[in-house]
């Protein structure tokens, strides 16, 4: 699976999370959604696609390419 949960704690209106070390240096994204957050590691060549339903994600799509 791409999406990994990760912890979070909301305090003061600010959401703290714990990534591990050897993903501190990868492009990420980080998709919050009703209480949930999850990191996806992005491809190095493609497009990722946040889908979004009444106001909730619903899915996340990966289109992966590398150049010639």
């Amino acid at each position: 699976m791409r999406l990994e949960k990760v912890s979070i704690s909301l305090d003061n209106g600010k959401i703290e999370l714990e990534l591990p070390m050897d993903k501190s240096t990868q492009n990420l994204c980080i998709v919050y959604s009703e209480g949930t957050a999850k990191v996806a590691m992005l491809p190095a060549h493609g497009e990722t696609k946040i889908v979004t339903h009444q106001g909730k994600v619903k899915r996340i799509r990966f289109d992966e390419g590398e150049e010639f």
